[in-house]
């Protein structure tokens, strides 16, 4: 599913146009990004929980000449699946 067919499910269940299903999504996006950017964790009881990790440094190797090469530290993005919806795909 791409974002407009995302926009087109949620203006279909929640009876609105899709110019607002639109708005919702955006900053439904945008604040869960900006909770994100701040490093809180945001969690959606039954869907799940958004939360920021670090990823350490560590030594890779280049494919292309298997020189060692250092990876630099990180922010991931991690999400767990709440029970809800683990049992909605199960």
């Amino acid at each position: 599913m791409n974002k407009k067919e995302l926009i087109d499910s949620i203006a279909a269940k929640a009876g609105i146009n899709k110019v607002d299903a639109e708005n919702a999504l955006n900053a439904t996006v945008e604040a869960i990004s900006d909770c994100l950017h701040r490093g809180d964790k945001i969690t959606l009881v039954g869907f799940g929980t958004f939360s920021v990790s670090t990823r350490e440094e560590r030594t890779g190797r280049n494919p292309r000449n298997g020189d060692a090469i250092t990876i630099p530290a990180k922010k991931t993005v991690k999400f767990k699946a709440g029970s809800k919806l683990a049992e909605a795909i199960n």
